[in-house]
């Protein structure tokens, strides 16, 4: 199982980028997907969660700005991210908790993408 992340970029203040992380490989389904980023010099944070279901959670330092989504049938999540300010420039992770099933045995682990750097000039 891997997790493949696009769509990082340089982008002045006030414009828009959309992320894109897709799970590939042996997959039975996949729970919570979320992304993180990491600022320079700065511990990694949680930015953004979507359950199964579409039940969506938020920082607070990006709510109203980025919105997650995902397609279940592409086990693929999306972080559109809107009003971009300096401060949000960062390497963004997706993060994702898959299940696989090999003969009777079902695991569930969590997984990352490699990160997409996301630069915001002001």
């Amino acid at each position: 199982v891997q997790l493949q992340a696009s769509g990082g970029g340089l982008v002045q203040a006030g414009g828009s980028l959309r992320l894109s992380c897709a799970a590939s490989g042996r997959i039975f389904s996949v729970n919570d997907m979320k992304w993180y980023l990491q600022a320079p010099g700065k511990q990694c944070e949680l930015v953004a969660v979507i359950t199964r279901g579409g039940s969506t959670g938020y920082a607070d330092s990006v709510k109203g700005r980025f919105t997650i989504s995902r397609d279940n049938a592409k086990n693929t999540v999306y972080l559109q991210m809107n009003s971009l300010k300096p401060e949000d420039t960062a390497v963004y992770y997706c993060n994702a908790e898959i299940v696989s099933r090999v003969l009777q045995l079902t695991t569930t682990r969590d997984y990352w993408g490699q990160g997409t750097q996301v630069t915001v000039s002001s």
